[in-house]
């Protein structure tokens, strides 16, 4: 048994992204011709100031998350997303499990820290004795709790991902996915700032 923290790294970054919103944009205006250096980045800032979101639908990105399995199952209700899972019909656990560490864990007293640890054990220790007694992984499986690890990786358009964050990050969010989340908005903000800038401005201030 190995506990370690969530995270999430880039798949596909977006390539050109304010070129590619500013050529789908300007077909609505007919104004091609207004191209120029800059101008991609003012007509991104435009429409998005504007709410003319549809514009932006048109760059996509795609993120793995190392999270647990109640997260994915909040995550994977964003039906505009497109996404493939780490698969426990599949996969087999036999070499040992990795769990993610609740974010909540240093508000835990040690007596509940201990609890969730030997909940744990406890969960991997069931599943390779139903493995070793002729279960499958689909069957064993059935014993396996949300603190599980999985790997998901979860692609969208950027007006999605605008309201993936706008929904996760907020404080009414369960706190799991809401740390995770504020963590890629963070990459999302450095990476498309015109794109992500004022919701960095909103939410990422307001976690600190």
């Amino acid at each position: 048994m190995k506990v370690i923290d969530q995270s999430w790294e880039w798949v596909q970054k977006p390539v050109a992204p304010l070129e590619i919103i500013e050529k789908a944009g300007r077909t609505c205006y007919k104004s091609e011709g207004k191209t120029g250096p800059g101008s991609a980045e003012k007509f991104a800032k435009m429409v998005v100031k504007q709410g003319h979101e549809t514009v932006i639908e048109h760059a996509v990105v795609s993120v793995r998350f190392i999270t647990n399995r109640g997260v994915t199952h909040e995550l994977v209700r964003h039906r505009l997303s497109s996404f493939s899972q780490e698969s426990t019909r599949y996969v087999r656990y036999k070499g040992g499990m990795e769990f993610i560490k609740p974010v909540w864990w240093n508000g835990w007293t040690e007596e509940e820290r201990d609890a969730w640890e030997d909940t744990m054990r406890r969960a991997e220790a069931t599943y390779k004795f139903l493995l070793e007694h002729g279960s499958r992984p689909e069957q064993a499986r059935e014993v396996l709790p949300n603190s599980l690890k999985t790997e998901i990786v979860m692609t969208a358009n950027l007006r999605e991902w605008r309201n993936v964050f706008n929904l996760r990050c907020d404080r009414s969010a369960h706190p799991q996915i809401r740390f995770l989340m504020l963590d890629c908005l963070k990459g999302f903000t450095k990476e498309i700032p015109v794109i992500f800038d004022d919701l960095g401005k909103r939410y990422l201030a307001d976690s600190k």
